[in-house]
């Protein structure tokens, strides 16, 4: 008797919105995001971002008003940086930044989760995120540690929930994790840019933060303390090394150029993980989406979906407020 041959026809399991929900090995959850903010201290009021499409740099009464309206769209944990108004190259003053937390954190409560950048790029004249030496070639690691971790404790202190040195010095996780530990803040996690490489896709946020490295500086990029994206390996054991240290999340920036790297941390360490979708990668889907050449929720789901498939269980992007809403609407 003839054998009947069998075979798996993959177009049933497309073939109607229901199976494919079924099917659907990738779930979006609103819950998973992080909204940033930028808090201005030079400014009076809201102010657009030019190069952000719909973001905006805030004041310590407009930031509130904002986190409102997301809360109202389902979106309770903010990654905020704090913009001061004056720069210098030492003897940083923390006091905008610590009142912002305390203000949100008096009005909130535990109503939402606030994790505070942590970094030097926007305190400092040359736009580095530490102290440089006073030839302005070289990046002082130490001495910015130490900085870094003294700013820690002062958020920690003012109600921020989380610590996430962005700042990429060695040992800073360390360094931050003992300052808390020390001071009975040993419930505060850190949020640790374990993975954040030298990239062009942070320029709108450099405009945001003003954190651009100043023109005519001897240190023009950040190439010796950010990830070399030719240097894979790196950035993975800038990661162990920060779990190591007591980082209790870790990130990968930018996102889908470094879904490789997703994966490859996703594959190594049971930590939580999150990929910054940061704000060139957002606003090239805006601007395609401007000039009527995608659509805009699909486009932004379906890199969520890509980050999500790739590793990620925290996604940090600036359509967040919008997760909610589109995650409801997806049409298989």
């Amino acid at each position: 008797m003839e054998s009947k041959a069998y075979y798996s026809n993959q177009r049933r399991i497309r073939a109607n919105q229901h199976i494919r929900e079924l099917a659907a090995t990738v779930q979006l959850h609103h819950k998973e995001f992080i909204q940033p903010l930028f808090v201005d201290e030079s400014i009076t009021k809201r102010t657009s971002i030019d190069t952000l499409n719909e973001i905006n740099s805030d004041t310590i009464d407009t930031v509130l008003q904002q986190i409102e309206s997301d809360i109202a769209k389902g979106i309770t944990k903010f990654l905020l940086f704090p913009v001061p108004v004056s720069k210098t190259e030492s003897d940083f003053n923390y006091d905008f930044a610590t009142r912002v937390f305390r203000k949100i954190k008096a009005t909130f409560g535990d109503a939402v989760w606030v994790a505070a950048d942590v970094c030097l790029c926007s305190y400092t004249s040359h736009g580095h995120c530490g102290i440089l030496n006073k030839a302005g070639n070289k990046v002082f690691n130490n001495e910015s540690v130490k900085e870094l971790a003294k700013y820690a404790l002062q958020l920690a202190q003012a109600g921020a929930d989380c610590i996430a040195p962005s700042d990429m010095m060695d040992g800073r996780i360390g360094a931050i994790r003992a300052k808390l530990d020390k001071h009975n803040l040993d419930d505060i996690s850190i949020m640790s840019y374990s993975a954040k490489f030298s990239s062009q896709l942070y320029g709108p946020f450099r405009d945001a933060c003003k954190s651009t490295p100043a023109m005519g500086s001897n240190l023009h990029d950040r190439k010796s303390y950010q990830s070399s994206p030719f240097n894979a390996n790196d950035a993975i054991l800038s990661t162990l090394r920060d779990i190591n240290e007591g980082a209790d999340i870790v990130m990968v920036k930018p996102a889908l150029p470094y879904l490789d790297i997703i994966t490859r941390l996703k594959q190594t360490t049971q930590h939580p993980l999150a990929a910054y979708h940061v704000s060139g990668e957002y606003q090239a889907l805006e601007l395609l989406a401007q000039n009527n050449i995608i659509d805009r929720s699909k486009a932004h789901i379906e890199t969520w979906t890509s980050l999500k498939r790739g590793g990620a269980d925290i996604i940090i992007s600036y359509a967040s407020r919008h997760a909610k809403q589109w995650i409801e609407e997806i049409n298989f």
